[in-house]
């Protein structure tokens, strides 16, 4: 079987993209997914996403974690996938998709794709670090100096540890360096180790910031390893409403792979 694939990138968080609307593509094949994704004996990615078809959208986002498992909300390759659609021509400047938490939409210009992402009701704050799901569930916690952190052990035993345990969840590390800016790093489940950059993470850090009082601003300008994500939103009361998450959708190539 020879499959025809296209790689995109977000702020270097890697994705193997594949038009299926032809319903293909073997979506339970745990092994071949984690194969494609493989660096050295794949393509290599963070994640696999295929391009479906939808009755009440543009397109439909099935995302793979680059473990196989079908996974969770995931705003960089949600950036990713209309970068996609707008190359197969199926979309023009503006789009609505679905995607496994619900109906997004999303606006493309050059290369920067601006996606909302779902509203958030519920930020709950710990001693020592916040959680809340952005689509995808975070454990977010300030630190003086993430650059000396070792993220893969520490975040790896916050991921499996309580109260996560098997479900897990995504770990991120922010410090804070001006009023409106944060500089984050990430342990994403499913990788199983730091992602170069992980969406629905900084937006999880910006809304964590607001809530905390960290800063005021509605606008939060996030640096990750693999460049710069902005995260804007309303906050009404509690609640973080018109959230968006702005940043570079950018093709590097494509090709056919035989399985």
């Amino acid at each position: 079987m020879k499959i025809h694939f296209y790689k995109y990138q977000g702020t270097g968080n890697d994705f193997i993209l594949i038009d299926n609307r032809n319903n293909t593509f073997p979506k339970k094949d745990v092994k071949l997914i984690q194969k494609l994704c493989d660096r050295r004996f794949g393509i290599g990615a963070d994640g696999l996403i295929l391009l479906e078809s939808s009755e009440k959208s543009d397109f439909t986002m099935i995302y793979f974690n680059a473990d196989g498992s079908e996974g969770t909300m995931c705003g960089n390759g949600g950036r990713c996938i209309v970068a996609f659609a707008k190359q197969l021509n199926i979309i023009g400047k503006e789009t609505t998709f679905v995607a496994v938490d619900g109906l997004h939409f999303a606006s493309i210009k050059n290369d920067s794709v601006n996606l909302q992402m779902i509203d958030i009701n519920t930020v709950e704050e710990f001693e020592n670090y916040s959680f809340l799901n952005t689509g995808s569930p975070h454990h977010v916690c300030f630190n003086d100096n993430i650059t000396n952190i070792n993220i893969k052990k520490l975040g790896s035993k916050i991921r499996y540890g309580a109260p996560y345990f098997n479900e897990g969840t995504n770990v991120n590390f922010a410090e804070q360096i001006s009023e409106n800016s944060f500089k984050v790093r990430t342990y994403e489940r499913g990788v199983e180790d730091e992602t170069l950059a992980c969406g629905t993470g900084v937006t999880a850090v910006a809304i964590a910031a607001n809530k905390l009082n960290k800063t005021k601003d509605n606008t939060i300008n996030i640096e990750v390893l693999g460049g710069h994500l902005e995260v804007s939103f309303k906050r009404e009361g509690n609640s973080y409403t018109n959230v968006f998450l702005k940043g570079p959708a950018q093709f590097v190539f494509e090709g056919n792979i035989t399985i």
